[in-house]
């Protein structure tokens, strides 16, 4: 019999020291940015789960590529090897360079959404939205009904609810909707993955009404992992191959390459239509460079095009999904509200059910990152009321449907025993929640507060 334990599929050449702190200086460096984890220094944190975007460790073959940059302006061989790899695996006829995946949603949003239009998606994360509302659209989330349950089984809460996207269509009508997008994983949604049938269905739709169809690709290795090992008639198929499939079924996508792709930097936006990308790449070279680095070193490129290929080992992609599936099933059997089942690239705490004496309006998910930082150094983020809450249009704050708290993990980065640790950590502070109070907020700006804003305990 073979062993079960499933091990980390590489060798570390290269380390980073962490700095140890204490109680007392976690407290007082978290009052001096005013209870804000993204404005902590990072030599500060002991263990960062605030993203896994740009945050991966990157593999010797990485590094190697990237002395093979070519920095040249126009046309370097870097483009063309990055673009080579970018078509074999997304398909997509055209491919417009951007320094990240909010570059590629500002430029795809600014040539196709006018005021007044809807958006819909499965649910928009931070940026997608606030580059939508910029436009004076109107991001409208149609999550699935049993993404609501936190703490149900079912294998796709990442889902599109299709009902409600037909529903959204005949009340709106096709002319004020531009576009339909998927977020894949649904980061927002607990980081849970969509289904091809879903996806599928989508496209349809989208198709029927003659409305492009476009996917936020961020994650997509992870998601066409998941879809490899939850969905029936797809465990003989090779990741790669369904991760083509599943953006057949598209017309363009959006892309983040600092999560799938292990990079520091980057991503692209992709179409089949010819028109649109030329007004792309016409906005490209007037805000982020020429289109053939889009705003990225040549070493970017290189490395980007060895990522997306390393990203699709299906050895890593066990791996990764079983490290995180590993801190959710620690979690879950020490009582801790933690949201099920395990997605690809984060745990998602459940803020609500781990804090349900703090209203909504004083922020749950943001008083217990504050807490998981003073108990343990770990950096984490809200995604809540305070990342949701906030109508830009009309300054009016509601309680965002989900309180939650999300631990991202790097790829490639820290070790099961850095897990074990976050594991006794977040269970040291469910001992004592009773005791932890709400925020206030002080100062914010209307697009993005969560990155920025002061808060005060109530």
């Amino acid at each position: 019999m073979g062993a079960k334990t499933i091990i980390e599929p590489f060798r570390i050449k290269s380390v980073e020291p962490i700095a140890m702190t204490n109680f007392a200086q976690r407290d007082g460096f978290i009052r001096n940015v005013h209870y804000n984890t993204f404005l902590l220094r990072a030599e500060d944190v002991l263990i960062d789960l605030l993203t896994d975007s740009g945050t991966s460790a990157m593999s010797a073959e990485g590094w190697a590529a990237m002395m093979r940059g070519d920095e040249s302006y126009a046309g370097a061989r870097s483009w063309y090897r990055f673009r080579e790899r970018v078509t074999e695996i997304f398909g997509f006829a055209h491919v417009v360079p951007t320094h990240q995946g909010r570059a590629a949603e500002r430029i795809l949003f600014s040539v196709m959404v006018q005021p007044g239009e809807v958006v819909p998606n499965n649910t928009h994360f931070d940026t997608t939205r606030a580059n939508v509302e910029f436009r004076g659209g109107e991001a409208l989330d149609l999550p699935c009904v049993e993404g609501q349950d936190l703490e149900s089984d079912f294998p796709f809460k990442g889902n599109m609810d299709v009902a409600g996207l037909r529903q959204a269509i005949a009340e709106r009508g096709v002319g004020r909707i531009p576009l339909i997008m998927i977020t894949v994983t649904n980061n927002s949604g607990g980081g849970q993955p969509v289904s091809m049938a879903n996806m599928r269905e989508v496209s349809s739709i989208a198709r029927e009404h003659g409305i492009p169809f476009y996917i936020d690709a961020c994650r997509f290795a992870e998601n066409s992992y998941f879809i490899q090992q939850r969905e029936p008639g797809y465990r003989d198929k090779s990741v790669r191959d369904i991760a083509r499939e599943m953006f057949a079924l598209a017309d363009g996508c959006t892309m983040s390459a600092k999560k799938d792709a292990f990079a520091n930097i980057g991503g692209f936006l992709c179409t089949n239509d010819e028109n649109l990308a030329r007004k792309e790449r016409e906005l490209l070279i007037l805000t982020e460079g020429f289109s053939t680095y889009g705003g990225m070193a040549g070493r970017d490129m290189e490395a980007i095009a060895v990522g997306l290929s390393e990203v699709l080992h299906e050895d890593y992609l066990a791996y990764r999904i079983a490290s995180t599936a590993y801190v959710v099933n620690a979690l879950d059997a020490a009582g801790v509200p933690v949201a099920k089942p395990a997605g690809g690239h984060a745990v998602y705490l459940d803020a609500k059910r781990f804090l349900p004496h703090v209203p909504s309006l004083q922020y749950p998910g943001q008083s217990l990152a504050v807490e998981l930082y003073r108990e343990g150094g770990i950096r984490t983020v809200e995604i809540g009321t305070v990342m949701f809450g906030l109508d830009p249009h009309t300054g009016e704050e509601h309680a965002a449907p989900k309180e939650l708290v999300r631990m991202a993990i790097p790829r490639r980065v820290y070790t099961q025993s850095h897990m074990d640790y976050v594991v006794e950590n977040v269970a040291a502070v469910h001992a004592r929640r009773e005791e932890i109070g709400g925020l206030k907020i002080t100062e914010a700006p209307r697009y993005l507060r969560h990155f920025s804003a002061r808060f005060e305990r109530c």
